[in-house]
């Protein structure tokens, strides 16, 4: 490898840690949330938020990562959900009561008040995505339902990815507001 590709190779990993450095900043809480509901508390979610990031430290160093958000939650899960069998196990094997230790791990359906108010806020976020002009309704449902990237949806329209991102934020904005309510 040649000495300037080494060098923007070194740089491109450098600014890949800096952006899940951001991220994990930014979105920590989040995450220790996200993890607290699989593993039924604050405690434990924080050490797995904190073995999450550590993992993704180590991968990061051999290659860049695409959707560092998304893999970061993927991996909180991921450790979340041993951690929680764990617990389980050792339960069964240290003779005790494991009832009431599972009933303290928290049921991971909502509850039927929790599926009401969510599904109000759907029919008000689509409601909201119905007054949207149809570009940028496309826009929007081909980056958060169907999952697919800014690239495809500018080839799809015809626009540039630049329009394509203002799009899907004009519409994240025009829905969140029927959430804010």
């Amino acid at each position: 490898m040649r000495p300037s590709a080494m060098l923007r190779s070194h740089l491109i990993a450098v600014a890949d840690r800096r952006t899940t450095s951001a991220l994990y900043g930014t979105h920590r809480a989040a995450l220790v949330d996200y993890a607290a509901g699989i593993v039924g508390g604050r405690a434990q979610a924080e050490d797995v938020v904190q073995d999450a990031w550590l993992r993704i430290e180590q991968v990061e160093r051999g290659r860049m990562l695409e959707e560092p958000l998304r893999y970061f939650y993927r991996v909180v899960r991921n450790l979340a959900l041993d951690r929680r069998r764990a617990l389980k196990r050792e339960t069964r094997q240290d003779g005790t009561d494991s009832t009431a230790e599972i009933a303290e791990i928290q049921d991971e359906a909502p509850s039927p008040e929790d599926v009401a108010l969510d599904r109000d806020e759907l029919k008000r976020v689509v409601e909201r995505m119905a007054t949207l002009p149809e570009r940028t309704r496309t826009a929007l449902i081909m980056h958060r339902v169907e999952g697919r990237k800014l690239r495809e949806i500018a080839e799809h329209l015809g626009i540039s990815i630049a329009l394509a991102h203002a799009l899907v934020a004009d519409g994240m904005r025009h829905c969140g507001r029927a959430v804010a309510r």
